[in-house]
């Protein structure tokens, strides 16, 4: 894997080294991590265009300690990249777009313009691939297996590729007993799996890609590109609020302006079962979410949206979706060879409802497909079944997001496989009766997981800031709730302000706001921070969900009921 990476095109001899090895203090590292640093200019140069498709960034690499704690250990490189400023530069906003796992790398391909526009242009946007993830940092993405025939035949016949089969809300007693009837299966795969993840090649780097290491890193790249101990400016998406609150709270003393959006509450994060509460707190909306989706399809009609039939209500085509799920349901328990079972649409649904921009191409691709699928399977034409991962992976798919999940959460509480299964019923019958059943996810694999990192951050979370940050949720987020950015508001204090997008989606980037940006721009380039509790956003009246649908019809028009 090593070989592979350092055959990328990205400029070889640009590091800045941070050396950590000569004695003393690092500044912002902290006593315990004691050494002195002599901080060189990190070396741009072009990126490789199969990494960055935008020929106007620029990329670089930068060394890092495995381990802050234990030098001997090794040293570790990242991979950077870099949005140049448009104006006068006042220094560097660096920007996690989640995941974990997720390519800081390849996001800012897509988001580049619009975090520019959000800085005013007077910084540089700095995004990168964390430790643990990517192709071109060392350590990159997480592989537990050498080939894809491999991962799939290890999984072959388990919920691993079909899902979970289940119908309303998880309480059929013949899906509660089928769920139960595989606890002893998955229990033995996924300790398995722990297994294999620890003997890979990967294995050694398991316990150095959490994300207290990952906040020091951040520290790092910035006095290395702003000057030592200068203050640390950071966008935070999702997972990345989980390191943005560990950041700001580990280096209070170093906080810019730091704006976390789609947040995790971190005092749960670190503190929950996350494989038992932990998953089934965040989907607290994600059947309003759904509720949003079907909705604007009953307001599109059949010409924006096909699924839908003319004259038919909200209510009429979530019916029509239940009834798609029931279908291949039934289908599924009789011919376990069926293509498509409930599961897997489950699981496909619960990703597309993190993007409101994608929900028509969806309905007009991918569901009808499932729709046709399933009408084939009734009618007897079975073909292979094929899980979602296969979809849409042709190789081997990367464990980097239950590395860095599961090394960072709570020490093993002992938890087995029948303890997660009845925690998804309870999350079923009492949370989210669409989304709470959809497998695989990754915080599932945790109680089994084989090594946690070697540090982690379990708070306090409410440190004094060298400056105010800026907070913001989602009014309707599937994965996020705004129950999130308000815990963490609160605890903050004075040293937060809260900002709620009006709107549906996984983070403020979900729906376009101008005053989302207008939020953001006048924070970065201005300190300005809004007034009061909660500053309410709405999503732009011009951006259409569905043709001829925005978000301010899909709210008003949103049924009160149960999905």
């Amino acid at each position: 894997m090593e070989s592979n990476v350092l055959s990328m095109k990205f400029p070889h001899a640009l590091c800045s080294v941070v050396p950590l090895f000569c004695g003393g203090k690092l500044l912002g590292i902290g006593k315990d991590a004691a050494a002195s640093q002599s901080v060189t200019t990190v070396q741009w140069g072009p990126c490789d265009p199969v990494l960055a498709l935008d020929s106007a960034l620029q990329c670089a690499f930068f060394e890092i300690p495995l381990d802050y704690h234990n030098h001997s250990v090794g040293v570790a490189r990242l991979g950077l990249v870099k949005a140049n400023a448009t104006r006068e530069r006042r220094g560097t906003v660096f920007m996690n777009p989640g995941g974990p796992g997720v390519s800081g790398i390849n996001d800012l391909n897509s988001t580049s313009a619009l975090l520019l526009d959000q800085t005013g242009g007077y910084y540089d946007v700095v995004s990168w691939d964390p430790r643990g993830v990517g192709t071109v940092t060392i350590p990159g993405d997480v592989f537990c297996f050498d080939s894809a025939e491999e991962q799939q035949a290890f999984f072959n016949g388990t919920i691993e590729v079909n899902g979970i089969e289940m119908t309303g809300n998880f309480t059929d007693p013949a899906d509660i007993q089928n769920l139960l009837a595989q606890a002893g299966t998955m229990q033995k795969q996924y300790d398995g799996l722990a297994q294999r993840c620890s003997q890979h090649s990967d294995g050694k780097y398991l316990q150095y890609v959490g994300t207290a290491a990952t906040a020091r890193d951040l520290a790092a790249m910035a006095d290395a590109l702003d000057g030592p101990g200068s203050p640390v400016n950071y966008i935070g998406l999702s997972y990345g609020t989980i390191l943005g609150s560990w950041f700001i709270n580990m280096f209070p003393e170093r906080v810019g302006r730091v704006v976390i959006d789609g947040v995790v509450d971190p005092a749960r994060f670190g503190t929950v079962d996350i494989a038992l509460s932990g998953w089934g707190a965040q989907l607290v909306d994600a059947d309003k979410v759904y509720e949003a989706f079907f909705t604007g399809c009953a307001l599109a009609g059949p010409a924006g949206c096909p699924i839908a039939s003319a004259g038919q209500t909200p209510v009429d085509v979530n019916n029509d979706i239940q009834a798609l799920l029931q279908a291949a349901h039934d289908t599924a328990r009789a011919n376990p060879s069926a293509p498509v079972t409930s599961g897997q649409i489950r699981a496909l649904l619960r990703t597309i409802m993190y993007v409101p921009t994608t929900w028509g191409l969806f309905v007009n691709t991918t569901l009808s497909q499932f729709a046709q699928e399933v009408q084939a399977e009734s009618g007897g034409n079975i073909t292979r079944r094929r899980s979602i991962r296969e979809r849409d992976e042709k190789e081997t798919f990367p464990y980097s997001t239950e590395a860095i999940i599961c090394g960072d959460s709570k020490d093993n509480t002992g938890a087995n496989m029948t303890d997660v299964f009845e925690g998804i019923i309870s999350t079923s019958n009492n949370i989210s009766s669409m989304f709470a059943a959809a497998w695989p996810f990754a915080t599932y694999y945790c109680p089994f997981w084989p090594v946690r990192a070697v540090e982690r951050y379990e708070g306090p979370f409410n440190k004094t800031l060298a400056n105010p940050i800026l907070v913001i949720g989602n009014t309707f987020d599937p994965a996020t709730p705004f129950s999130g950015a308000k815990a963490v508001a609160d605890e903050l204090g004075d040293h937060a302000a809260l900002v709620r997008l009006n709107g549906f989606g996984h983070t403020s980037q979900a729906e376009p706001s101008a005053c989302i940006s207008n939020i953001i721009r006048a924070y970065m380039v201005n300190g300005t921070l809004p007034q009061g509790d909660e500053t309410v956003c709405e999503v732009d009246a011009d951006f259409e969900v569905f043709p001829g649908v925005n978000t301010s019809a899909i709210l008003a028009s949103m049924p009160a009921m149960d999905v």
